[in-house]
């Protein structure tokens, strides 16, 4: 398993709305098109309304390469980051868990 977190800051309410518009559209076509991807999560953070948070999950290294690489992400990297101030990205090491139901 191999696992993110991408903390997004948007420049102002209408680039966060555009997001939302984005990621809503992505995930979609990323649920169609990536059996490699197990979870895509999207978060709106609580008391701050230009932050996003998005929670990935992959089989492993590959599944998260081919994510990267399909079109579908390249376009959605393109259209999105005109709306951002700020991105973090952390890669996640996998530790105690419960089971997936």
């Amino acid at each position: 398993m191999f696992a993110l977190v991408v903390r997004f800051d948007c420049r102002d309410l209408a680039a966060a709305v555009r997001f939302d518009e984005l990621t809503a559209e992505v995930v979609r076509q990323i649920g169609e098109k990536e059996p490699g991807t197990l979870l895509y999560a999207t978060h709106a953070v609580e008391e701050e309304p230009l932050a996003r948070v998005l929670y990935e999950v992959y089989r492993d290294r590959e599944a998260f390469q081919a994510h990267e690489a399909g079109e579908h992400v390249q376009r959605f990297h393109a259209r999105k980051d005109p709306l951002l101030t700020a991105t973090r990205v952390e890669f996640l090491q996998p530790g105690a868990s419960t089971p997936a139901s």
